[in-house]
């Protein structure tokens, strides 16, 4: 069986590594650090090295980085749970680092997009324009699920679950072209190589803390979520894949947050030939749509 060949990347990537609020942070760095800072925060299951194929069609110079979030891709982790809060923590931190008094341009995908949503209103002063890549948000809850949700999380929190091993990089590549039709081989052989790791016994597995997979012990509040969004004063764009599997989802999030964030209100722009991970699927179309956008906010840094 002739192996498939990795994409080879245009715009060569750094690491560098951060201690972020006690957790050994990696992130990926492109571009000269003398560019306008362009922030891109992936969602869960992910890692910040996928973007390559995003930074590979960017026109405009940036200085662009991608963290892992704690406990995905070279993240170090803090403990066998995750408190969503702390992302938006990590990401004040990370910002600070990077740039502490001008706003910064922050593009996230799904978790990453509900991150900087949450951030967004919260700090609104640090933030200079905000692309929402399929962020949106999860169902409500019903508060009168709390009991029974707090004895699933204790439950499943007994044994930690595991995460599917893969046979070969190249099986973990055919999977991610089977949920992404559009991604060639060689950008899933590469996303393959950065979401996965060859241990011991020669299997493939996931650079992720198997804690993710466990329930969260507080429910998913969604007024909380648009209360953030209603304080967001940047400019904020929604981009969102035509074959997206969150289409009941995205029209929800879409009608509610397109008013949410005042005084700029959220305009949306549909991705033809793209399911969820954009980014992955059509990423020239996703860079030239970003950067109109950038370039067009009058509070942009470029």
């Amino acid at each position: 069986m002739k192996k498939t060949e990795t994409y080879t990347a245009r715009v060569t990537c750094r690491s560098a590594r951060h201690d972020i609020r006690g957790v050994a942070y990696h992130v990926s760095e492109w571009g000269d650090r003398g560019n306008p800072l362009l922030v891109l925060l992936h969602g869960w299951g992910d890692c910040g090295r996928s973007f390559q194929f995003l930074v590979d069609e960017l026109k405009q110079e940036w200085f662009v980085i991608a963290p892992d979030w704690r406990g995905f891709g070279k993240t170090g982790s803090r403990a066998n749970s995750y408190w969503f809060p702390d992302y938006v923590a990590d990401l004040d931190v990370l910002l600070a680092r990077y740039q502490p008094q001008e706003p910064v341009n922050l593009l996230g995908h799904s978790m990453g997009a509900n991150v900087i949503g949450l951030y967004a209103g919260i700090m609104p002063e640090r933030v200079a324009a905000f692309v929402n890549v399929e962020g949106f948000g999860l169902k409500d809850s019903d508060l009168q699920d709390a009991p029974a949700n707090y004895r699933r999380w204790i439950e499943k929190s007994r044994v930690m679950p595991k995460y599917a091993s893969y046979a070969t990089f190249e099986e973990l590549a055919q999977w991610i072209r089977k949920r992404n039709p559009s991604v060639s081989p060689d950008k899933a052989m590469f996303v393959a190589k950065q979401w996965a790791e060859q241990v011991d016994d020669g299997t493939v597995t996931l650079r992720a803390d198997p804690a993710h997979k466990l329930p969260n012990a507080v429910l998913y509040r969604r007024a909380e979520a648009l209360a953030c969004w209603s304080k967001i004063t940047a400019p904020v764009l929604q981009v969102v894949g035509e074959d997206t599997d969150f289409t009941v989802a995205a029209k929800s999030w879409i009608e509610t947050a397109a008013g949410a964030a005042p005084p700029n209100g959220a305009e949306t722009i549909v991705i033809p030939d793209a399911g969820h991970m954009v980014h992955f699927e059509q990423p020239g179309r996703l860079a030239a749509v970003i950067e109109a956008f950038f370039q067009e906010s009058s509070q942009a840094v470029v």
